[in-house]
């Protein structure tokens, strides 16, 4: 059995291809590559990264590890490669997948200790239920919803319903959905009520972000109305929502209230949002921002 960390992020790190009006960049992505950075700029002590790649990427891997985050990394024969492309409203994209990595498997992460657990899913079958049911029973389980809300086709991805989504919520502590998962995985047009039905089904924390319009945490049966700091620039929103939820459980982890964590989170979107690449900033920098307001 491996130590017990405070926070373990999964998920694949991806080829990403980003297009927007202003250029064509090319660099590693996914949940697991921004919360790992995001957690190295924090200094967060006894973080890990568990991923899976394929071993012509593993330069991803050890520039991360350069930073000082020690991961794990679980073999795979090929890694996930998107393409997001942007327009001017960077709240909107497409994309597509040219290739997909092997799934997680209970086995993969069966030694792993860790207070909080946050699955970064991509794609539908990235982690079953079994995985989730399984760290359920070591920690607190944190979930980004929109990989089970993509299903590849072709290189084409399809919005898709989570199909055992009545099952896996009973077993995830925290989850984290933008208003258009909200609407896929309860039907409700309004996202608050999205998000109180999401509650209704056993989620203890729902982290609901809508974008340029904040965020909102309905937690213990109150909505904690997180309001988004207005960026001097909109260069890059890949990545935003993972970076997000690597500042919320940072200060969730310290014991920070729901709040007091979402304004944090919402302070470190808005710097990353403002430079192409992962979050690099401090903690002091964004408590500054938080300050001005």
């Amino acid at each position: 059995m491996m130590k017990e960390t405070d926070i373990c992020c999964i998920g694949h790190i991806t080829l990403d291809k980003i297009v927007t009006p202003r250029m064509t960049v090319h660099s590693p992505g996914g949940t697991a590559f921004y919360f790992a950075h995001a957690m190295s700029s924090l200094h967060a002590d006894n973080f890990l990264l568990v991923t899976s790649l394929a071993e012509s990427e593993m330069k991803a891997v050890d520039d991360i590890r350069a930073l000082g985050i020690e991961v794990t990394v679980l073999p795979s024969r090929k890694s996930v490669y998107f393409e997001n492309r942007y327009g001017e409203n960077q709240n909107h994209r497409t994309q597509r997948v040219l290739a997909k990595a092997d799934p997680f498997t209970p086995e993969g992460v069966a030694r792993i200790k860790a207070r909080y657990y946050h699955l970064g899913s991509l794609l539908a079958d990235d982690f079953s239920i079994d995985i989730i049911k399984a760290l359920s029973e070591k920690g607190i389980v944190s979930v980004d919803a929109q990989g089970y809300l993509r299903e590849v086709r072709g290189d084409k991805v399809y919005p898709v319903d989570w199909s055992d989504k009545l099952e896996a919520l009973r077993y995830i502590d925290i989850l984290k959905v933008n208003e258009h998962e909200a609407a896929v995985l309860t039907g409700a047009t309004d996202p608050r009520r999205g998000a109180e039905i999401l509650a209704g089904w056993g989620v203890k924390e729902v982290v609901l972000t809508l974008g340029s319009m904040g965020s909102v945490i309905l937690a213990e049966g109150h909505a904690y109305e997180i309001p988004a700091f207005t960026p001097t620039d909109i260069v890059d929103a890949t990545g935003c929502g993972d970076t997000y939820m690597a500042g919320y459980l940072y200060m969730r982890n310290k014991g920070a209230g729901y709040e007091e964590a979402g304004r944090f989170a919402a302070a470190m979107c808005t710097i990353k949002l403002q430079a192409t690449g992962p979050f690099r900033s401090s903690a002091e920098e964004v408590r500054q921002l938080i300050e001005k307001i």
